[in-house]
């Protein structure tokens, strides 16, 4: 069993838990953009080991991110692809890859609207007042305490 390495009441924490391991996050943006099999991400991302790929790959799919599905049984041969949970990170890759625009040197990648090919911004929405919103707080939430 793997061991969870943040005991604390955080989402951050316990995202980390789940995606925060060496390699996991870039398994989870190969398959995101279409990478389908063991093989075809070794070859994409240079310097995994094939026993932690395995190890990432199942552990993703424990977590309930990747799903595998059988596409030869001699010898036995798996696609991988997201599930919605897998997929609902998206976002979270687009902001890496801005902040990646904004402070790394040099910047590998940018984020563009397709039709005028110009650089996007992150907004917030808020779906109950249908407007863009700028300033946010975070609110604890916690369960009732019995003792």
């Amino acid at each position: 069993m793997r061991e969870t390495r943040y005991n604390l009441p955080c989402n951050i924490a316990q995202t980390l838990n789940l995606i925060g391991d060496r390699w996991t996050l870039l398994v989870l943006h190969e398959i995101l953009v279409g990478t389908k099999t063991f093989n075809d991400l070794k070859k994409q991302l240079l310097g995994i080991s094939s026993n932690i790929l395995s190890d990432r790959l199942k552990h993703l799919e424990k977590s309930g991110l990747v799903r595998s599905s059988l596409y030869s049984e001699h010898p036995p041969r798996y696609e991988y692809a997201l599930t919605e949970s897998g997929k609902a990170l998206e976002p979270v890759f687009n902001a890496m890859v801005l902040w990646g625009s904004e402070h790394l040197d040099p910047c590998y990648k940018k984020l563009v609207h397709t039709s005028c090919q110009h650089e996007v911004e992150i907004a917030y929405y808020c779906p109950h007042c249908e407007e863009n919103v700028t300033q946010l707080e975070t609110t604890v939430l916690r369960d009732e305490v019995t003792e």
